[in-house]
């Protein structure tokens, strides 16, 4: 049997959503700049550019050589022109784009899906035997959750909390974030190791998956602050961390508590938001 590498998957692509997201834009766009060339005065301007000044002429059409000056004082007269002209150029560029776009999304015709469904169709007794190339979310879930791993053990002298998915953790707060990130189906691991390059062995409290980015976000969470040892050797961990790219707002999220400040709910609730379920969101949006 074969364990499914990650390294054999196609990178996560936005193509397409953000392909609906360039033509809703555009859509927009081409309403509100044929709506202004409506309103706009008839006639067109004729621009002269000697080297040291440019001069406007205002035109019945195309077949007028000459023109009226205008003078640069008349300036609303020459903004009116000038953003006609550059509306009516600007509109052909995006005709085209927004029919490219047209014929793009309608060619893939959620190929992606198509191509990830393959995956999922098969079995699962069958998919141990397969290399898949690209998988659907739930199957990508179920691949990063089916990995073992040995966490870090825990002293019997520490007193620890069981989570709703059945792992023990060291802390209250650490309970609380374990939930909630249960509650809303954001996939974790508690205290996986994660082998830095130096050689050293970490345990991040929780290592979390960004579904829709298909990456590991780390977060820690300090909770004995108050601790001078603790903190040291929590600000240890983190400069190792860093130097392998795990890095603060990127891929490491860190919450503080002391005995005095202990971590809120609301807090843990604006983290996961922040980080997981607006980018979730944006994407229905998109694909909505």
């Amino acid at each position: 049997m074969k364990q499914n590498n990650e390294s054999n998957l196609l990178n996560t692509t936005f193509l397409y959503e953000e392909a609906r997201r360039r033509y809703q834009e555009i859509v927009v766009y081409l309403q509100k700049i044929e709506s202004e060339n409506q309103k706009a005065p008839s006639g067109l301007i004729h621009i002269v550019n000697s080297g040291k000044r440019v001069q406007f002429y205002l035109r019945d059409g195309k077949s007028d050589n000459g023109g009226k000056y205008i003078r640069k004082s008349d300036a609303q007269t020459i903004r009116a022109y000038l953003q006609k002209s550059y509306n009516e150029k600007v509109l052909k560029y995006l005709k085209t784009e927004i029919k490219n776009l047209e014929i793009l999304l309608k060619k893939s015709d959620g190929m992606t899906k198509k191509i990830q469904q393959t995956y999922s169709d098969f079995p699962k007794e069958v998919k141990q035997y397969i290399t898949p190339i690209d998988m659907s979310d739930e199957d990508y879930i179920t691949n990063w959750l089916s990995i073992p791993y040995e966490g870090k053990s825990i002293p019997d002298h520490i007193p620890v909390y069981q989570t709703d998915n059945g792992e023990m953790v060291r802390s209250k707060s650490e309970l609380t974030i374990a939930n909630k990130l249960a509650a809303k189906g954001i996939p974790y691991k508690y205290e996986c190791p994660l082998m830095l390059s130096n050689g050293t062995k970490v345990y991040p409290d929780f290592t979390i998956l960004n579904v829709r980015m298909r990456k590991e976000v780390f977060w820690e969470h300090r909770g004995m602050l108050d601790d001078r040892e603790y903190a040291r050797q929590a600000v240890f961990k983190m400069k190792s961390m860093l130097k392998d790219g795990i890095v603060l707002g990127k891929n490491l999220i860190i919450t503080e508590e002391t005995t005095a400040n202990p971590l809120g709910t609301n807090e843990i609730d604006t983290v996961i938001l922040s980080y997981f379920i607006a980018s979730e969101s944006q994407s229905r949006s998109v694909k909505g």
